[in-house]
């Protein structure tokens, strides 16, 4: 069964990891409320900024442009928390 590690919220949105996705590049999956295997996709690449994946969950753009931003100012304890979680520190 998939966990839901939480990395925290932004703007009242989760960011959090699927567990089985430790074979896919650095990303986090935000959502409002509940959790969903369709919740909207960040790629966090080594260099340069947060890529939207896909926006499966519908976060309006305004509020995406900020998660984003949000993203990107947290980015070294975001990636910090994927390689903790995938066992790979």
């Amino acid at each position: 069964m998939k966990s839901l590690p939480t990395w925290g919220e932004l703007f009242g949105y989760r960011l959090f990891f699927w567990s089985n996705e430790n074979d896919e590049p650095v990303h986090i999956h935000v959502c409002k409320g509940v959790p969903t295997p369709n919740a909207t996709k960040i790629w966090i690449p080594p260099t340069g900024n947060p890529i939207v994946a896909h926006n499966h969950s519908g976060i309006p753009t305004k509020d995406l442009n900020r998660l984003l931003r949000g993203i990107a100012a947290n980015k070294e304890s975001i990636v910090y928390s994927w390689y903790q979680h995938f066992g790979r520190l």
